[in-house]
């Protein structure tokens, strides 16, 4: 019997599991456009509703996979390996991580998103780098992982077209947070990436897109169970976004504090437990280290060391950036022309921190979107950040405003400060990393 889509539809609208096979013959209708709006509107509605079985998100991920292009890497001995995260205020992980797993003997082909409301796209800092080829050749980008040990660029089009599709119509029918979708939306990108490994930063807090922290555990059990029944290894682990990860937000911000916590200048105690957390993980877990406490000695080598800043400084210079980037950076960084303080007219410890309010100010300022064909102005941002538990007086500096104008500074020291709440007592430390998600069967 040929293929009907609304069969498909009907059976998920009453509660039913899908088929495998009924399920790549609606995918490939999404791809070839042959099944209709309404149609993938209707089923995204009844998965919401009725959710999936892990072996209908295996092979609805699978199957999304399989719409486009699925990389493989002959060329390279190393094992290859990459990290996702959920998006979150200050998460620059991305720039750090990657040089320093390369740095280890790993390939990490990153393929990363910009950035969409609050949070933060790795797409968008690296382009605030001239001359760095977020899109480049897929020649160009499997020669940098072959010689460098990591890329970081944009998805094309030729990987899991389906999922463009299926999310576009997703986002205008309010069925984006449907976990069975999330997870295979985000794991086909990967397993179309040819990854032998992969390592997921599920965040949670008032700055993150998983908020409550059940729902952010239900959805890293999600994306292990369906990763490691489609095949790939994988584990994840729950952090904090409770307050910005790094002391910076922004694109070119960012890119800054991420080349100082390379080459040792400055590190956010946050940011690097959590970089190291990952790369021990993806260590371990593609193979090259034996153990999880040799993996993190191995990372805080390769970042201590050095090799990681220069492992970020062969991939810049081999896509098209600055050959000097990592020596010159404020030479080559985009800077806004007006740089303002952020103060504080009160005293206290900072005890709570609004960080979709601090991503908000950032958008508001031109440094992010709130529609995916916006633009972005690179040189914006927040830097100086205070920090949970911070002592502080009267007049105090709590963050730096750069912005466009002096209007535009105004505005977001405004939504900086309303972001921030103080206490009498210094509040017990916060934890960044919460938990851990390790393979899950059935």
């Amino acid at each position: 019997m040929s293929f009907l889509p609304q069969e498909v539809v009907r059976r998920k609208r009453d509660g039913k599991e899908l088929q495998a096979g009924d399920i790549a013959d609606f995918v490939r209708g999404i791809t070839d456009h042959s099944v209709s709006e309404g149609q993938i509107a209707a089923l995204a509605m009844a998965v919401f509703f009725h959710g999936m079985t892990r072996d209908e998100a295996v092979a609805l991920t699978l199957a999304m996979r399989d719409s486009g292009d699925v990389l493989a890497w002959p060329e390279i001995d190393q094992p290859v390996v990459d990290k996702h995260s959920t998006g979150g205020v200050g998460d620059n992980v991305s720039l750090m991580l990657a040089p320093v797993v390369a740095a280890c003997g790993g390939a990490v082909p990153m393929i990363s998103g910009r950035g969409l409301g609050h949070t933060g796209g790795t797409l968008d800092k690296m382009e605030s780098i001239p001359g760095y080829q977020v899109v480049p050749s897929n020649e160009l980008f499997r020669k940098t992982v072959a010689d460098v040990g990591c890329a970081i660029i944009g998805q094309t089009g030729s990987l899991a077209p389906a999922d463009k599709r299926f999310y576009g119509i997703r986002d205008v029918t309010a069925t984006v947070e449907s976990v069975p979708l999330i997870t295979a939306s985000i794991l086909s990108k990967k397993l179309a990436a040819g990854l032998q490994a992969l390592v997921l930063d599920v965040k949670t807090g008032n700055g993150a897109f998983m908020s409550d922290a059940d729902a952010a555990v239900e959805l890293a059990k999600s994306l292990v169970s369906v990763a490691t029944g489609a095949g790939l290894a994988t584990s994840a682990i729950i952090t904090d976004m409770n307050e910005p990860l790094a002391t910076a937000a922004g694109n070119a911000v960012e890119v800054r504090n991420a080349v100082e916590f390379l080459t040792g200048v400055h590190r956010d105690a946050r940011l690097e437990e959590v970089t190291i957390e990952l790369a021990r993980q993806m260590l371990f877990d593609s193979g090259l280290s034996d153990s999880l406490e040799a993996a993190a000695q191995s990372a805080r080598d390769a970042l201590y060391s050095g090799r990681a800043a220069e492992k970020f400084a062969s991939m810049v210079d081999a896509l098209g950036g600055p050959a000097d980037f990592v020596e010159r950076y404020d030479n080559h960084l985009p800077e806004a022309p007006v740089v303002r303080d952020v103060t504080i007219d009160r005293s206290g410890y900072v005890s709570a921190i609004d960080a979709r309010g601090v991503g908000l100010a950032v958008v508001a300022l031109g440094g992010g979107r709130t529609r995916p064909q916006d633009d972005v102005d690179p040189s914006v941002g927040l830097t100086d950040l205070v920090v949970h538990g911070s002592r502080l007086r009267p007049g105090d500096r709590i963050a730096r405003v750069h912005a466009a104008s002096m209007e535009a500074a105004e505005r977001a020291a405004g939504n900086v400060v309303k972001s921030y709440r103080l206490s009498e007592d210094r509040p017990p430390a916060a934890e960044v990393i919460l938990t851990k998600i390790e393979e899950i069967s059935g």
